[in-house]
């Protein structure tokens, strides 16, 4: 996966975060389902971005940035941009 596809896919996320979050205060909260998907969406969005910053780091000090791994949920979670 290239910096592209990485930033692609937190475009979407980012939106799918977004319409939840918006569904969230505009209705009468989020169903339980919902409540589950935002919590995926918030942990995936971190493992991107984490991925995103090991790749550029890797390529800041003349390294292969594909060596970059996702890393667990756990691991980058709480991680600030």
């Amino acid at each position: 996966m290239d910096d592209q596809e990485i930033l692609d896919n937190i475009g979407g996320l980012v939106s799918e975060e977004r319409n939840l979050r918006d569904r969230s205060t505009r209705e009468m909260g989020l169903s339980a389902n919902e409540k589950s998907r935002l919590r995926t969406v918030e942990a995936e969005l971190e493992q991107y971005w984490d991925l995103l910053r090991q790749r550029r780091a890797l390529s800041e000090f003349g390294e292969d940035p594909s060596g970059a791994k996702v890393r667990p949920a756990g691991e980058v979670e709480g991680y600030q941009n």
